[in-house]
């Protein structure tokens, strides 16, 4: 299982972006969670197959139509807090 921290830049806050990121998670089978974070990124943890986080990334870089993302930070995550699902924290 690959774990990973992401962190999104762009017009991600205010456009639906975590329940997006909600969405995706969950028809790509990724666990973790999704939050704002106060400079105005969206914080990711997730955690899913090699396979399932490659098709999550790949959304999440893509984005909604109301969002505009203009990087995305991947590094590896110690660990994931999760409850066998992906969340929106708050």
């Amino acid at each position: 299982m690959l774990k990973r921290h992401v962190i999104v830049h762009g017009t991600v806050q205010g456009v639906g972006f975590r329940q997006f990121t909600v969405t995706e998670a969950k028809k790509a089978g990724v666990n973790g969670w999704v939050r704002n974070r106060m400079e105005g990124t969206v914080e990711i943890k997730a955690e899913g197959s090699e396979e399932a986080m490659n098709t999550f990334v790949e959304a999440i870089k893509a984005g909604h139509r109301f969002a505009s993302v203009t990087d995305v930070d991947i590094s590896p995550a110690d660990n994931v807090e999760h409850k066998g699902s992906f969340t929106v924290l708050y």
